[in-house]
């Protein structure tokens, strides 16, 4: 997935990215059944970090003077929740496109994001002259933000060769949800992005074998409201599963998130600011009938580590799918639902 996600546990301008890592996992390249299919998932995230994001937010917010630069001594930590609802629907279509299956999607959030901000931060400001004095800052300030996030679009194309399968894909981030510059908690990230890559899967069926990692970049536009343009990212997500049977399924899931570009624009006052974070967890799915449809039920967490210039916790993931099953075969023979 892609993240209209929340300004509190990513990466670039004030630690907060397009991307939400772990959005693909196991099964993304497997060929869907054309028609309609529906996945809800439930997020929630927790996540703190130090003093140089919390330097970044302290920027954003306006509560260093804009007209200064600052070299500070920090004793900051930003600590941030998160609880959301994505509503994914998918249109697969039957006549082929490029010898693929192609399909669009629309992700559509909805949530609550609570952060708060704490500590001390001191140096020597120098202003537009060149004179340098003292400067010293103690905060203590947090807020909590409902409301919708960002719409975001994906169009997908994807092939099997047996046991094999591919995919490749682009979306965008349309900046229609909740944000603020000057709010501490976001639920839109305040700036349009494009993002586009590729996928594999093995899959073999008669072993119940599965590996999957699709590998993404994303290109962000500048935030008119901070003048503040974020560089260019780089994602991958990955899946290994083991089927214990045609309806259960249990494995591994994880991510790794590198910012390649610097950061930049005259609203960019904390340098390159690249940012990079791990992640890594458990996940278990299970595949059923619903009337003449098949369901999916997935669980999948991650820990986080590894991380620079950007929030780290942990979060997880709670998705339910219903799409079409295979033509002629029960609905839980063989399990079709790519798993968010």
């Amino acid at each position: 997935m892609l993240a209209a996600l929340p300004g509190v546990a990513h990466a670039d301008e004030g630690g907060v990215s397009f991307w939400v890592p772990g959005f693909f996992g196991s099964l993304a390249a497997t060929p869907q059944q054309p028609g309609w299919s529906l996945a809800t998932v439930y997020y929630h995230t927790s996540v703190s970090a130090g003093a140089d994001v919390a330097r970044a937010r302290e920027f954003s917010l306006g509560r260093v003077p804009g007209n200064l630069t600052v070299n500070a001594n920090l004793n900051l930590s930003v600590n941030a929740t998160g609880n959301l609802g994505f509503v994914i629907p998918t249109y697969v279509f039957e006549t082929p496109v490029l010898g693929g299956q192609a399909s669009v999607s629309m992700v559509a959030a909805y949530g609550v994001v609570g952060t708060s901000l704490a500590g001390t931060l001191s140096g020597v400001v120098t202003g537009p002259l060149g004179n340098s004095v003292p400067f010293a800052r103690s905060d203590s300030i947090s807020d909590t933000t409902w409301g919708f996030g960002d719409l975001v679009p994906q169009f997908a194309l994807r092939w099997n060769a047996g046991v094999h399968n591919y995919m490749t894909y682009i979306t965008g981030d349309i900046p229609v949800g909740a944000y603020q510059s000057n709010r501490l908690s976001n639920l839109g990230i305040g700036h349009g992005a494009i993002d586009g890559g590729g996928g594999y899967t093995y899959f073999n069926p008669a072993t119940g074998h599965e590996f999957s990692g699709v590998l993404g970049f994303t290109y962000n536009t500048k935030n008119t409201s901070t003048q503040y343009t974020s560089g260019v990212d780089m994602h991958f997500d990955w899946g290994a599963s083991q089927f214990l049977s045609k309806q259960v399924m249990v494995g591994l899931v994880g991510y790794v998130y590198k910012e390649l570009g610097c950061d930049s624009g005259p609203g960019d006052r904390v340098g390159c600011f690249q940012s990079q974070v791990v992640g890594i967890g458990p996940q278990i799915g299970f595949l059923f009938p619903v009337g003449d449809m098949q369901g999916y039920l997935n669980f999948k967490a991650y820990g986080e580590f590894a991380a620079e210039n950007r929030p780290s916790g942990w979060n997880a993931w709670v998705t339910f799918a219903i799409s079409p099953p295979a033509p002629g075969a029960p609905p839980t023979t063989k399990p079709i639902v790519r798993k968010y």
